[in-house]
């Protein structure tokens, strides 16, 4: 059977990483592998950690002498996995024990597999909503499908190591399992299983936020702050080394670029429009919806900084 190595990435997060943990080296996969790095805990994550290092052998913690961030965490956590797959785990969730296995056995010819997972709240109770009831679910190869959206969480990654030689260097300013994905799907085939195999704990003040929870207003992305991150993730992607559908992405760029320099960016809103079918595809929404979605970015940069 082959190794599968779990790569887990810890930042104070004591409260909730025992009960993350148990379902981590309780899997039903015999052949495996934990792989931790913590970012520099301040409070008791590490001192749990080294508790189950020193019982089971298969569990390794790393500690960085300087913090890197979630995302190049990430980065040196599975560059230091041996396994033949690679899983990806956050410190706050909770997995089925048969999540291992399952997926081994159902990865077949795809790059890439990902699986449905149940919202929680902080406290553990089921929300009764899963990531399929607010996102369509992509399989195939078509990259174009991840440039606007992605539908594909951290937690529900296995990936071929064969992945490893092609990712590069991630960027810090962009999300690690958004970035694993497209690439993936410019090598290969990405699949997902229905099955919910992980409850994904909510947090009102985390970096994602799907459910579009409620937040104090001063931690709400600003318009413009949500132009400057997408263009800059086009930009990063369309500057991949292997791109598929390279063409199209180039002509993106273009036209994402024109609106960073104007009032109105008329040709982009209707790029998107014609492609909507590619770009859109992950929004679980109406066709009115992604109409009312495609005219927000007939306003340009300059005008957005006008308005606020």
């Amino acid at each position: 059977m082959p190794l599968v190595s779990i790569a887990l990435c810890t930042y104070n997060g004591e409260k909730y990483l025992v009960e993350q943990l148990d379902t981590l080296v309780k899997q039903d996969y015999p052949e495996l592998e934990v792989i931790v790095v913590d970012d520099g805990s301040k409070d008791q994550t590490v001192a749990i950690l080294k508790q189950y290092e020193s019982v089971y052998p298969f569990f390794k913690v790393y500690q960085n002498e300087q913090n890197l961030g979630y995302t190049k965490n990430f980065e040196k956590a599975i560059s230091l996995c041996n396994g033949d797959f690679i899983a990806l785990s956050d410190q706050d969730d909770s997995w089925e024990l048969d999540k291992i296995s399952l997926m081994i056995r159902e990865i077949k010819d795809n790059l890439l597999l990902y699986h449905d997972s149940e919202f929680m709240t902080e406290e553990g109770i089921s929300l009764n909503r899963k990531i399929s009831d607010v996102r369509n679910f992509y399989a195939g190869e078509d990259s174009r499908v991840f440039l606007l959206e992605n539908c594909v969480s951290g937690h529900a990654i296995l990936f071929k190591k064969e992945l490893l030689n092609f990712i590069g260097d991630f960027d810090k300013s962009s999300f690690h399992d958004w970035w694993l994905v497209y690439v993936a799907s410019n090598h290969g085939k990405i699949g997902f299983i229905n099955n919910c195999l992980v409850k994904y704990r909510q947090h009102t003040d985390a970096n994602t936020n799907i459910l579009g929870l409620k937040r104090d207003s001063t931690k709400k992305r600003d318009a413009l702050l949500q132009i400057e991150k997408e263009y800059h993730r086009i930009k990063f992607f369309t500057e991949y080394e292997f791109n598929n559908f390279q063409p199209f992405k180039t002509k993106l760029l273009e036209l994402y670029s024109s609106r960073m320099e104007s009032y109105f960016s008329f040709s982009l809103t209707f790029f998107i429009y014609q492609h909507r079918a590619q770009l859109l595809f992950i929004k679980k929404k109406s066709a009115l919806s992604k109409i009312n979605f495609i005219v927000r970015y007939a306003w340009g940069y300059k005008l957005k900084a006008i308005l606020g």
